[in-house]
């Protein structure tokens, strides 16, 4: 698999001054030796009380190092990775850096950037640790690049029970057709049917209709030899997009203001990864803190029960880190099961490791466990488990044209293009 190398422009270094969250601009820059940054996109509610939680861990842990916080904003992690880019081709790597398992790793290994990791899972045992279909996934030749620290799910539709009550929606819609009626009846009642939030969160209820409208094997086979992007089914599954997409409202800045109208009854709907859940659930100082199956409940995204469609966030260790011992100590406490029982449940996710506390997984993330053990797999597209960065951003610029002019031959043009084009 390739990767696209793109040079990013001095505003991209610009952002970073003025997103990244780390402490050092409050407390005084810890020595080179003790420094451990970390980069992430983990800066919203919800994802930002995981990453505290298992920092706490760290630092309790490691009290020679100090965590420097280097959290990029934005939603999906584009503009972190386009960033992480730059500073790669420089050669001045974080000391470890955010990453999904799978597809989108491929193109800094390729280009020599990360160093295995065997020599870590063979001291921790992880390869027991992990489900062996998830370790395919971050190996390569044999080879392991990162640490997983959780699974999350992407397709769920997130819905307010009291605004489809008041539009008279019964039952939680199960299919796309359903949806669709359900859709049309909230728009009558003057409330907004789907909340999404920027491009990406379309991307994002793009792969759950395509998943939905295809079934879980054509899904799959989309991304192998054999797939064919302008068959009459796709061109089908873009139709049903584009009916879907004309029932959403005004994009939101980000995924958690579209979340937080369907919390506030605004809106009936959102399809969102269970990262919401937390941002949800959580105490108003993390979160919103309403009650779930209230204020907020879920289900599969329609047509798509039965299918876990997942994506890991994982850590890597970058070739010439500058604190390769402290990477490595924040890489044991993320693969560790104290690290994960303390990064999952107010991240809302769950837990890699097969052998951790299942108790402290509850409500939704319970039904989540379940399901994971027992669904078929698809892998995620705008999370980085299908479809390497140069073919996703491709998709991502066919959906972005696609939402200013809804033509679905010129959709469905673009995406064969993408995938003739992907190298993968």
């Amino acid at each position: 698999m390739r990767r696209r190398w793109t040079a990013v422009a001095a505003a991209l270094l610009v952002l970073v001054t003025s997103s990244c969250t780390g402490e050092a601009a409050e407390t005084p820059e810890p020595s080179a030796k003790q420094r451990v940054e970390v980069f992430s996109w983990w800066t919203g509610l919800g994802e930002a009380d995981g990453l505290k939680a298992m920092r706490t861990l760290f630092e309790k842990q490691n009290p020679g190092f100090t965590f420097v916080d280097a959290a990029v904003e934005g939603g999906s992690g584009d503009q972190a990775r386009a960033l992480l880019a730059s500073k790669l081709q420089a050669n001045q790597p974080p000391d470890t850096f955010q990453g999904h398992a799978g597809a989108e790793l491929q193109g800094y290994i390729t280009a020599g950037k990360l160093e295995p990791l065997n020599f870590l899972y063979d001291e921790l045992k992880l390869r027991d640790a992990f489900p062996p279909q998830l370790v395919e996934q971050i190996s390569v030749h044999g080879e392991i690049y990162s640490v997983p620290v959780n699974i999350h799910r992407s397709n769920v539709m997130w819905f307010n029970p009291g605004v489809l009550r008041a539009a008279g929606v019964n039952g939680v819609p199960r299919t796309l057709p359903q949806f669709l009626d359900a859709l049309g009846k909230v728009r009558d009642t003057g409330r907004i049917p789907l909340a999404i939030g920027p491009q990406w969160t379309v991307v994002h209820l793009f792969e759950s209709v395509l998943l939905g409208s295809l079934g879980t094997r054509a899904y799959n086979k989309l991304w192998t030899a054999d797939a064919d992007w302008s068959s009459a089914a796709v061109k089908k599954a873009l139709t049903d997009f584009a009916a879907i997409l004309s029932m959403t409202g005004p994009p939101q800045a980000d995924w958690q203001p579209a979340a937080k109208q369907v919390a506030d009854g605004e809106a009936a709907f959102t399809v969102m990864g269970d990262w919401a859940y937390g941002y949800f659930h959580n105490e108003p100082d993390g979160g919103l803190g309403k009650k779930s199956k209230t204020d907020f409940d879920w289900a599969a995204s329609p047509g798509t029960e039965g299918t876990f469609m997942w994506l890991s966030d994982s850590f890597t260790l970058p070739r010439g880190a500058p604190n390769r011992e402290g990477a490595v100590a924040w890489l044991k406490v993320a693969a560790s099961k104290a690290g994960q029982d303390a990064f999952n449940p107010p991240k809302g996710s769950i837990p890699a490791r097969r052998d951790v506390d299942t108790s402290l997984y509850k409500d939704y993330l319970a039904w989540n466990l379940n399901e994971w053990s027992r669904d078929e797999l698809a892998g995620s597209i705008q999370h980085g488990v299908v479809a390497n960065d140069g073919w996703r951003a491709a998709i991502n610029d066919a959906v972005g044209i696609f939402m200013e002019n809804p033509d679905v031959a010129e959709l469905q043009r673009a995406l064969v293009l993408a995938a003739k084009n992907s190298g993968q």
